[in-house]
């Protein structure tokens, strides 16, 4: 049988996997703290950012909410105020002599027109009258073209059949318009 020499003492103790790691000096501990310390700080103001943005979406989500949440109504009144207007376009105009009760009527459907638009504006909704303007298709609609009469410019609105009708600066109803064309 051959010998085996003995093993040397840094030899004989054999390498156990649940050996504690050598303990850190305090200038590697300073450093893996402030490593950490960085990280959370990191995760912290990226937390923050993220609610911030939550808050400022909600708040962004409740204004809108609160401005076009009475768009279908508004709509709905900005046809009652242009039937308005059409029955006092087909009124006859005032003239002297009329009968007092026709000069009456006109006075009230007027006042009513008058109350239902400044109504209409204090919630935020505007009637922009597009006759006689540059053509705008932001605002207008057009139905027709007609030649432009002389001395107006192709591209003007020669007729409006209704108005544009705007709630809070956005674009409730367009205009009807008949558009002035190329002579």
């Amino acid at each position: 049988m051959s010998e085996q020499p003995n093993p040397s003492p840094a030899e004989a103790t054999p390498e156990t996997p649940d050996a504690p790691p050598p303990a850190p000096t305090p200038e590697e501990r300073i450093a893996a703290l402030e490593a950490e310390l960085a990280e959370m700080k990191d995760r912290w103001l990226r937390a923050e950012a993220e609610v911030q943005n939550v808050r400022n979406r909600g708040k962004d989500e409740v204004e809108k909410a609160r401005n076009y949440a009475v768009q279908k109504f508004a709509t709905d009144m900005t046809e009652v105020a242009e039937n308005l207007r059409r029955g006092l376009d087909l009124l006859p105009k005032a003239e002297e002599g009329e009968a007092e009760i026709i000069g009456k009527m006109r006075g009230g459907f007027e006042g009513v027109e008058r109350f239902l638009l400044q109504r209409l504006e204090t919630h935020g909704v505007h009637r922009k009258p597009a006759e006689g303007q540059p053509f705008d298709p932001e605002l207008h609609q057009a139905m027709s073209e007609a030649p432009a009469p002389e001395g107006v410019e192709p591209g003007t609105v020669l007729q409006a059949w209704t108005s544009a009708w705007t709630l809070n600066g956005r674009l409730l109803k367009p205009a009807m318009v008949v558009v002035a064309g190329k002579g």
